[in-house]
């Protein structure tokens, strides 16, 4: 009696995905130097352990200022200010800005102490009596602070971020030196069939021989999922030695595959190894060409039979196998380099050049011209631009704007590149980033409550997430949030006993300030007024009387490593940021934190996702983070 083993109930390629995906081929992950971490996926999140840039600089060549001394200064009355001294990129500056003086100052240096803003050269003149400024500027004016690039505590990248030069580069500024990336899934190669003879040996055509063409064929695709292919000798239909080869690939490998030899005949013998040293799931999938096929378990490793035709061979891997292994690696699915979409809103252009315009991708949902496409520029000295990017949009010179609607031909950074799954604006939290690490491929652009709301409104991001108090509606479904205290973070011990915002005002004390479009500042601003309504005055009475309530900065954890550095006696901030950077806190409010969905996008998958993770995850997300409540 024939022991053939006959192709009975064949699986649907539906099934044959399930069998498939069923299979372990994940390997441990591992740390990696950053030179080699190009094309490597992100094993866990990367938070930005220092400002970028590390120091307040100047953003022009001109002349470093107090402020206040140009108020008022124009072409016809410039203010004159002695010249002490010149600062040069890359050195400390050695002298001090005060009343009456001004220093030069070269792109990129350092903001001598004193200084709050730079003059550009072009509205100076060099007179006998100094340097004339012919316009007045506020403090901050053209100088990038400390951490405007990248905010120390900010959410830099998330698992499952595909590490590409330009990730490199943020890396790099953040100074990350190793990088956890998830492991490359091996996948051993076991060619079948006495037929065959490897590429360079000897051919006897005569005797029905032909070269071995899938070992290498599928060695190069496990490369393009991204797999380590790892080739073995070639073996016949023996028994004992194919038994042999593909154990021993088993133990070496997250994966193996044959090729060959999975037929019904009378010779082929495979499948037989695979139930007597592991478990066959499946044998034979309702596909042509291909249909001989098999998935099971070898040892502790995954095994897929590939059919022998080279033609058949490819297509059940490229189909079945390199998803697989694209998933493990933790790799997007490839697709063409460029991508046609429709600009999300309208965008201003008329310098007379060419311009090579950064956008970001996000899916519509729409039905219709699916694919929007948004600008993606905080200027040149920003690494994070190319970051959220996705391609480039060229943009013609003689082009004066493109409007809302209009279809973009974006040249993609690579063929993986993706959209986000969700596309999310506003503020920075720690709660949330926590959040966004349960999410696939998320996008987040910390812009603040303000910019949230209005992006909202523009109709571009899946959602935002705002705090604070607000006067301004935005159409939107509120998917839930949570609620966290905020206050002033002072050094550890409290030694100069800050006991409230009355003290910034009262006392001379040095206070450091979140941007006007985060929501903190907004609820800084909110108790300001409260406390100007008791003393029976005005807002502006009390800020103009708090060193530094126009020193703001970016991120969530600024404020405080400013405090940290003898930057300042007070800064504001979250009791959370206070704990993890061991600081004192002097407690003002609780503000609520909503995550606001576009109306169009609700059943967005991103968005249904984030949902859920708000309702399910949330308490898990915020359980350790002092003064948050679900």
């Amino acid at each position: 009696m024939s022991d053939r083993r006959q192709f009975r109930d064949l699986a649907s390629p539906a099934a044959a995905r399930e069998a498939v995906d069923s299979l372990d081929l994940s390997p441990e992950p591992e740390r990696v130097p950053l030179d080699e971490a190009r094309g490597r996926v992100l094993a866990e999140r990367i938070d930005a352990e220092l400002d970028v840039p590390g120091f307040d600089r100047a953003s022009v060549d001109g002349y470093a200022v107090r402020a206040s001394d140009t108020f008022g200064a124009d072409e016809a009355d410039p203010a004159v200010l002695d010249l002490i001294g010149t600062v040069h990129a890359g050195a400390e500056p050695d002298v001090e800005v005060r009343d009456g003086t001004c220093a030069e100052i070269s792109t990129g240096a350092v903001l001598p102490p004193g200084a709050d803003a730079v003059v550009m050269v072009e509205r100076t003149d060099e007179t006998d009596a100094g340097i004339a400024i012919r316009t007045s500027v506020a403090p901050g004016d053209r100088v990038m602070v400390a951490g405007a690039d990248v905010a120390a505590g900010s959410r830099a990248f998330g698992p499952g971020t595909l590490i590409t030069p330009r990730e490199i580069g943020l890396l790099s500024a953040l100074g990350v030196d190793t990088v956890p990336v998830r492991g490359t899934p091996t996948v051993g190669i076991v060619s079948t069939g006495d037929e065959l003879v490897r590429p360079g040996g000897d051919l006897h055509s005569e005797a029905g021989q032909i070269y071995d063409v899938n070992s290498y064929t599928i060695a190069a695709g496990v490369e393009e999922a991204g797999g380590e292919a790892v080739l073995y000798p070639h073996a016949g239909d023996d028994y004992d030695e194919m038994e042999r080869l593909l154990v021993e690939a088993a133990d070496e490998c997250d994966l193996v595959l044959s090729s060959g030899s999975t037929s019904a005949s009378a010779v082929d013998v495979i499948y037989r190894v695979i139930e007597s040293e592991g478990e066959l799931l499946l044998h034979g999938v309702s596909v042509k060409p291909g249909k001989p096929m098999l998935v099971g378990r070898l040892e502790d490793s995954a095994y897929v039979g590939l059919p022998g035709y080279p033609v058949s061979a490819l297509t059940i891997f490229r189909t079945f196998v390199a998803p697989a292994i694209r998933e493990a690696a933790g790799l997007p699915e490839p697709r063409t380099a460029t991508v046609e979409g429709r600009m999300a809103v309208r965008e201003r252009y008329s310098e007379g050049r060419t311009r090579l315009m950064p956008v970001g991708l996000v899916e519509a949902g729409d039905g219709e011209a699916d694919t929007l496409v948004y600008p993606v520029d905080k200027g040149s000295g920003a690494t994070t631009s190319l970051v959220e990017a996705d391609g480039i949009v060229e943009v013609d010179a003689d082009t004066d704007y493109l409007a809302e609607g209009e279809r973009v031909t974006v040249q993609l950074f690579s063929p993986d590149v993706r959209p986000p799954t969700l596309l999310g604006v506003g503020e920075d939290d720690p709660a949330l980033s926590r959040l966004l690490d349960r999410l696939e491929r998320p996008r987040y652009l910390d812009v603040g409550s303000r910019q949230g709301r209005r992006r909202l409104r523009d109709g571009v991001p899946d959602v935002a997430v705002v705090s604070g108090p607000t006067d301004r509606d935005v159409d939107a479904v509120d998917l839930g949030g949570w609620t966290r205290e905020w206050g002033l973070v002072v050094p550890a011990g409290n030694p100069a006993g800050v006991d409230g915002l009355a003290d910034l005002v009262d006392r001379d004390l040095r206070f450091v300030n979140r941007a006007t479009d985060a929501g903190l500042r907004a609820s800084l601003d909110a108790e300001l007024d409260r406390l100007a309504n008791r003393r029976a005055t005005e807002r502006r009475d009390l800020t103009a009387a708090i060193d530094g309530y126009e020193l703001t900065v970016k991120g969530f954890e600024s404020p405080a490593r400013k405090v940290l550095d003898g930057a300042a006696d007070a800064g504001l901030g979250l009791r959370a940021t206070a704990d993890t950077l061991d600081c004192g806190f002097v407690p003002v409010g609780t503000e609520s934190v909503r995550v606001l969905a576009n109306p169009d996008r609700t059943d967005k998958p991103g968005v249904t996702a984030l949902e859920r993770a708000v309702e399910s995850a949330l308490d898990g997300a915020v359980a350790d983070l002092d003064g948050f409540e679900a």
